[in-house]
């Protein structure tokens, strides 16, 4: 699947707009995550824990998106984008990202 953030594909005709495709996740830290985060967020500096978490969070959101939009039949993602928040209190605060794009068919 191609996947670009681009309105085209350069050298590519887009014969079918087949709509928004999308995938969404909210992750809450593991116990390791979150004692480790929680302890670098006292100390400072560089959070690799949370760091991880997110990447994870953005990496399955991803995912989700192009079973989305193989679902339709697409060959080709574009316009893709990325927008996450923090979801919940400070007792579980989780990350949500939601990931979306336009699927395609090209040629």
């Amino acid at each position: 699947m191609l996947v670009t953030t681009m309105n085209d594909v350069p050298g590519k005709q887009i014969v079918e707009v087949l709509g928004v495709v999308h995938g969404i996740i909210v992750r809450t830290p593991t116990i390791t995550q979150g004692f480790i985060g929680n302890l670098k967020n006292i100390l400072g500096g560089h959070n690799q824990a949370f760091t991880d978490m997110c990447e994870q969070t953005r990496n399955h959101a991803y995912e989700k998106m192009i079973e989305h939009a193989n679902s339709l039949g697409a060959n080709a993602i574009i316009a893709m984008r990325y927008d996450s928040d923090s979801v919940g209190g400070d007792q579980t605060r989780a990350n949500e990202v939601f990931c979306y794009g336009t699927a395609v068919i090209i040629k």
